[in-house]
């Protein structure tokens, strides 16, 4: 079986002496109460035919509601320990973390249960210095920020 690959976007701004980056909270029960390692880029699963690149545009706007529009540094891809590849391009703007809105999706709850329910993908965004970042990003993701801040250093 071939493993999935998603592609996401990694939106930072500069605001004075560090650049500041911006995730997104993993919506549902599972995800409600956990902060460290519970964030995200804004991403998802590539289309069959889907431009890697296009990809990564969509499921931005689709979990955040913003069309981020410029232009798109590709970062190194990173194997996520599930074994799913994750493809990111870092893009310079900005956009209200309290004003974003993502798509709905069912998952199963509880657990093997039988019951679906309705979440957002993502309950909430928000912009993050570069070790606040770090803390807050799922681990296998930690990459894409401290590379992205590296390049920005120089």
């Amino acid at each position: 079986m071939a493993r999935k690959t998603s592609a996401g976007l990694l939106l930072f701004r500069r605001t004075g002496s560090e650049p500041e980056f911006f995730l997104v909270h993993l919506g549902g029960p599972f995800w409600a109460h956990k902060d460290l390692g519970s964030w995200s880029i804004p991403k998802g699963e590539i289309d069959p035919g889907e431009d890697p690149l296009a990809a990564a545009t969509r499921e931005f706007a689709e979990e955040t509601g913003v069309a981020v529009d410029g232009a798109a540094t590709p970062l190194t891809a990173l194997r996520q320990p599930s074994g799913k590849l994750v493809l990111a391009w870092a893009v310079e703007g900005d956009c209200d973390a309290d004003a974003i809105r993502s798509n709905q999706c069912e998952i199963e709850w509880p657990p093997r249960s039988g019951r679906r329910i309705s979440i957002p993908e993502i309950d909430r965004g928000g912009w993050f210095r570069e070790a606040e970042a770090l803390a807050k990003i799922h681990p296998g993701q930690r990459g894409f920020i401290a590379e992205l801040a590296e390049r920005l250093r120089r």
